[in-house]
């Protein structure tokens, strides 16, 4: 199947290969979000996060479908889907910041050194890596210090509505003992969500989940720079 990249449908779901380097910019993560706190990351996708952040202490479980494939076959898609993405970021240059990558080369070659360490690690360590799929996750209540979950939510909000949103959000709030964040909150061709995510806010509100929002120094897509963040009791 081919994947439309000059026009405004992206198609699959895509996977993407981020590197600790990107979690720590994206999620405003710190060592001491980092060592020795149980992480979830959800959807993973092929990012190298998991591996890097557990070298530094963090206990990491990664959530995503796609594990349900071989290492071998993941292995494959991480590189096809790295290149995707960076094609897809090229034919829209404009609607991207360059300044964080420097230009799309620079994102393909961090991409694919992430997609490379994930496969390793989960050849390594399988038993980090969940296929689970939002939203219902197979994990008890407060398993997680902190939950981290991008490009998702509000990514795809062309196909995945507002009734999924609430139950996703309500979802990672269940398995969080403390705190989960999101980003971004603008979808995949860079719209803005405001309206979805006040609304959701209010409906978290009164379901007894709390919610800030909180600035972020990294920002791809333009004004893609704000962070949701759940609170736990």
């Amino acid at each position: 199947m081919k994947h439309p990249i000059d026009t405004d449908v992206l198609g699959e779901f895509l996977v993407s290969a981020r590197s600790l380097a990107e979690y720590r910019a994206i999620f405003d993560l710190t060592d001491a979000d980092l060592k020795g706190r149980r992480i979830l990351d959800c959807p993973g996708g092929a990012a190298s996060f998991t591996m890097e952040a557990g070298e530094l202490g963090a206990r990491v479980t990664a959530a995503d479908p796609i594990y349900s494939r071989s290492a071998e076959q993941l292995r494959s898609l991480a590189t096809r889907e790295t290149d995707r993405g960076t094609n897809w970021a090229t034919a829209h240059y404009d609607r991207y910041r360059w300044d964080w990558y420097g230009d799309p080369e620079g994102l393909r070659a961090m991409r694919r050194a992430a997609a490379a360490r994930f496969a390793d690690d989960l050849t390594a360590h399988p038993e980090r890596y969940i296929a689970a799929e939002l939203p219902s996750l197979p994990f008890r209540d407060n398993s997680f210090d902190l939950v981290l979950s991008s490009h998702l939510l509000f990514t795809y909000a062309d196909r995945l509505d507002a009734d999924f949103h609430l139950t996703a959000l309500l979802e990672l709030s269940r398995v969080s003992a403390a705190e989960v964040r999101l980003y971004p909150l603008v979808d995949h061709i860079g719209r803005h969500h405001d309206v979805l995510v006040e609304q959701l806010r209010k409906e978290l509100r009164d379901k007894g989940v709390h919610s800030t929002l909180r600035e972020t120094e990294y920002e791809f897509h333009h004004g893609a720079h704000t962070m949701l963040i759940l609170h736990g009791d």
